[in-house]
């Protein structure tokens, strides 16, 4: 019987349907629903139960619109939403490491019952896999104002400024706290500590994971000093480059509360059902989606994130780790060279596809015009589209997880660097490295038909045994700090190792394109009387490649930090 004794209560889990050996307990609560007399306010302890709970299920998502294949999604009246689920060997041997996951989706849709984060493989690895789920949008991360502000209500072109309390000063409104979506994970982190040696796992050994906004998260929890020891490891795929301050994202608060017809009270959004915040958003998002004037937004209309409280957080991650705010915390930080071509598939994002619209991005983001032209230079051939793309994929995810993993290396913290880069399908065909197809490989839950879409169709024989590497270099990360590869010890693409994701195909090719590049590099050098570089060093991008380069780009252009 696969019954399991936690704080609150004895769960019972079933055995996974791909590996018998493998029990999953499905939706645990690690919190109490947040809603109610708990709406907006920091988490709070699950009910114990008594008997045994039936956890053979996942529990309801988050608030959201978003309906995603293969998971459920959520409808008014869903409330148990701070649910976690748990993989484990039925066997193990106890004290394993564990793997906690925190999913991506902007900040306002995912959960942990989407397939591509089954932790059946994983935990057949030797990890014990914990997903959970957290608030998202305004339930999350929405800005509620204290007891007696009534923000100003800002038209669409308003630049009225918008009086906020001063952070961290504000009692009243910490019984009411920004980014309550953090202090679910925390609480979740917490429930881990207590109870994870029930399913055989280690409260010492806890590496925290995400992807995209779930990424960014595992970063803000680095260098919170109240996450401090709740996990030794971390794991960031594709960290998005979004970060708000106060008054920020009280004036995202004044535009959601208008557009649900609302006052921008925290009378007022109490009395707004999830379900209202939530269309509200979507229509605030649909309105900078169709302004082109509307500045940052309009390309990727994104306008939840983490906030610079005061509290919780004080800075940026960036910035914080560069300060050496990550202290002991060992990363292991991954992007994809596609990342925003995603983006751009499925519909998210704005369409450039003129001169005119390209020099409006760049001055919308401070671009200077010649990181754009440097761009241009090392695409000839491409589309106007695609240089906004590859722009796009380095100011939002490959530059800023880039920085990330340099800054804690420099501030004397552990740090791996990786990059996804397979394009080729099963059948040779080019396919894109985009943002998340990464991470089926590294779940190893490639056979999903959901993850298709993602990684370009059914897999080949040389993806799954990409993705048993992927998912080895996860579990050696977990278990002991080793990855497979050697520590970044300074700036990437100076010589650094950077660990780079292709199917061994892919590989050979790549070998040869460096082996006629030193050749190249060598009969110049000969011609110059010049000195060619080193063998065996493995540069941060393939020169041949069209994203050679762009790290040097980024280098002297400098990378904005960018608000939700």
């Amino acid at each position: 019987m696969d019954v399991f004794t936690t704080k609150s209560g004895r769960v019972r889990g079933r055995r996974a349907a791909r590996d018998r050996g493998i029990v999953a307990v499905l939706g645990l609560p690690y919190a109490a629903p947040p809603f109610g007399a708990r709406r907006f306010r920091e988490p709070q302890p699950a009910e114990p139960w008594d008997g045994v709970r039936d956890c053979t299920a996942f529990g309801p998502v988050a608030p959201q619109s978003a309906e995603l294949p293969g998971a459920p999604s959520w409808s008014p009246g869903d409330e148990d939403i701070l649910t976690l689920n748990v993989w484990t060997p039925a066997d193990g041997p106890g004290d394993l490491p564990v793997l906690v996951w925190i999913h991506g989706g902007a900040y306002v849709f995912g959960s942990s019952a989407q397939p591509d984060f089954d932790g059946t493989a994983l935990a057949g690895g030797g990890l014990v896999v914990v997903t959970l789920n957290s608030r998202l949008g305004f339930e999350g991360f929405g800005h509620v104002p204290g007891a007696d502000s009534d923000l100003p209500v800002p038209d669409a072109d308003s630049d009225l400024p918008v009086p906020v309390p001063v952070p961290g000063a504000d009692t009243a409104a910490a019984a009411f706290p920004d980014n309550r979506g953090l202090l679910d994970q925390i609480a979740a982190l917490e429930w881990v500590r207590d109870n994870i040696s029930a399913f055989g796992g280690s409260p010492d050994r806890v590496t925290l994971a995400g992807q995209s906004s779930g990424a960014t998260s595992v970063a803000c929890l680095a260098v919170a000093d109240r996450a401090r020891g709740l996990f030794r490891r971390a794991v960031l795929h594709s960290a998005v480059n979004a970060f708000a301050t106060v008054e920020q994202a009280a004036r995202t608060t004044a535009e959601v509360a208008a557009a649900a017809g609302v006052p921008a009270t925290r009378a007022g959004l109490l009395a707004a059902p999830p379900e209202a915040l939530v269309a509200a958003t979507d229509r605030v998002c649909e309105r900078y989606a169709q302004d082109p004037g509307s500045g940052q937004r309009h390309y990727d209309p994104a306008i939840y994130g983490p906030v610079a409280d005061g509290v919780l957080l004080t800075a940026d991650p960036l910035e914080a780790l560069a300060a050496g705010a990550g202290g002991a915390v060992e990363l292991l930080v991954c992007h994809t060279t596609d990342e925003y071509w995603l983006l751009d598939a499925v519909g998210s994002s704005a369409k450039i596809t003129s001169e005119e619209q390209l020099v409006a991005f760049a001055a919308d983001f401070g671009l200077p015009a010649s990181l754009v032209e440097g761009h241009r230079e090392r695409l000839p051939d491409a589309p106007l589209l695609d240089v906004y793309l590859s722009l796009y994929s380095g100011l939002l995810f490959a530059e800023y997880s880039t920085r990330l993993a340099e800054a804690h290396a420099l501030a004397g913290g552990r740090v791996f660097l990786a990059r996804f880069d397979r394009r080729r399908d099963r059948a040779g065909e080019r396919v894109r490295a985009w943002h998340c197809a990464d991470i089926p490989f590294a779940f190893g839950n490639l056979h999903e038909e959901s993850v298709h879409f993602l990684v370009g169709g059914p897999p080949g024989a040389a993806d799954q045994e990409l993705s048993r590497r992927m998912a080895r270099a996860w579990a050696g990360f977990a278990t002991h700090g080793e990855p497979g590869w050697a520590p970044l010890d300074g700036p990437a693409g100076n010589g650094a190792t950077v660990r780079v994701w292709r199917t061994e195909a892919e590989e050979e090719e790549a070998d040869a394109e460096e082996e006629a590049d030193a050749e190249e590099e060598a009969d110049a050098a000969r011609r110059s009387g010049g000195a060619r570089r080193a063998d065996g060093v493995r540069r941060m991008e393939g020169a041949r490649g069209a994203e050679h380069g762009f790290r040097d780009l980024w280098r002297t252009a400098g990378l904005p930090l960018l608000a939700p």
